[in-house]
C-alpha cells in the first residue's frame, strides 16, 4: 500500500477523479466551517481593530510619515501592512491548529491516503481551502480600504494578489512546521513567531528605525516583505524591492510545500 502512494505523481495523476479532489476537500472545509461560523467570522475583526485602534487613533496624533521619500498619512502607511496581517491570520489557523489535529488526532489523512490520493494531494487541498480563508478576510479588508480612501495608486488593485501570495507563502511554512510538533503546547511558539513579526516587521513604523542586526533579521521574515510589497502596491511606489518581494514569498511557499509533502508522506506512510 505504501509504494503505491508513493508513485511518481505523474502516473498517480491519470486517476479518475483526482483533479476533482481540491473541490471535494472545499466542500468538506466548507460544510464543517457551517457550524463554527464565529471562528470564521471573527477572523475580519482582527485586522480592522488593529486599523481603528493604531492606524486612525495613533495616526491622529502622528499625522504623517515619510515613506519612499514622501509623506504619507500615516493611517494609509499602516492600512496595507494590516491587509498583509490579515493575509497572514487567514493561513495560520487552518495551517497550523487545524493541520495538526488532522494529522496527529483525527486521522483524516490516513482515511485519505486509504484511497488512491497520495501526500501531494493532501497538502494541494489543504493550501486550497487556506487559500480561500486567507483570501476572503484580505479582500474584506481591501475593499474597505478602498472605501475609507486608504490607497492612492491604481496598483492597489495588485494588492488583493499580493495579499493571497502572502497567504499561500504562511500556509506552507504553517503546514512545514506543524509536521514537527510534537502537542498542542508546541503552538505556542506560532504566537512566539507571529507576535513580534506584527510588532517589528515594518506594520506600524518603518524599520529603519531599528539597530541594523535586528532590521536585518527583521528584513528576512515573510510578513515583511509581504507589508513591504503591499504597501509599495497600495502608494504606488513600485521598485526592484517589489519583486525581491514576490521571488522571496513565491520561493518560501515552494520550499515549504515540497518540506510538507515529504514529511506528510514519512508521517502516515512509513
Amino acid at each position: 500500500m505504501a509504494d503505491q502512494h508513493l508513485r511518481p505523481e505523474a502516473a498517480r495523476a491519470a486517476i479518475p477523479g483526482r483533479r476533482a479532489f481540491v473541490a471535494h476537500v472545499l466542500r468538506r472545509k466548507y460544510l464543517v466551517f457551517q457550524n463554527s461560523r464565529i471562528a470564521f467570522v471573527t477572523g475580519f475583526l482582527e485586522a480592522p481593530m488593529y486599523l481603528l485602534s493604531i492606524g486612525v487613533g495613533v495616526g491622529a496624533l502622528v499625522g504623517s510619515i515619510s515613506f519612499g521619500g514622501r509623506a504619507v498619512d500615516y493611517v494609509d502607511f499602516v492600512a496595507p501592512a494590516m491587509l498583509a496581517t490579515a493575509a497572514m491570520n487567514g493561513a495560520l489557523f487552518d495551517s497550523t491548529y487545524n493541520f495538526f489535529h488532522y494529522l496527529k488526532f483525527d486521522r483524516l489523512y490516513e482515511q485519505w491516503l486509504a484511497t488512491p490520493l497520495g501526500p501531494g494531494d493532501i497538502v494541494r487541498g489543504e493550501l486550497a481551502w487556506t487559500l480561500v480563508r486567507g483570501g476572503a478576510y484580505s479582500l474584506f479588508f481591501w475593499v474597505a480600504m478602498v472605501a475609507l480612501g486608504m490607497t492612492s495608486s491604481p496598483l492597489a488593485v495588485l494588492a488583493l494578489p499580493a495579499a493571497l501570495l502572502v497567504t499561500a507563502a504562511f500556509a506552507a511554512v504553517g503546514m512545514a512546521l506543524t509536521t514537527y510538533m510534537r502537542s498542542f503546547q508546541d503552538f505556542d511558539y506560532v504566537t512566539l513567531a507571529t507576535m513580534p513579526m506584527l510588532l517589528f516587521s515594518g506594520t506600524f513604523f518603518p524599520v529603519g528605525e531599528l539597530p541594523d542586526a535586528v532590521r536585518w533579521v527583521v528584513e528576512a521574515t515573510p510578513l515583511y516583505r509581504g507589508v513591504v510589497l503591499c504597501r509599495e502596491l497600495c502608494l504606488g511606489q513600485v521598485g526592484v524591492g517589489s519583486a525581491v518581494s514576490v521571488v522571496y514569498l513565491v520561493l518560501i511557499a515552494a520550499v515549504s510545500l515540497v518540506v510538507v509533502r515529504r514529511r506528510v508522506a514519512t508521517l502516515l506512510l512509513s
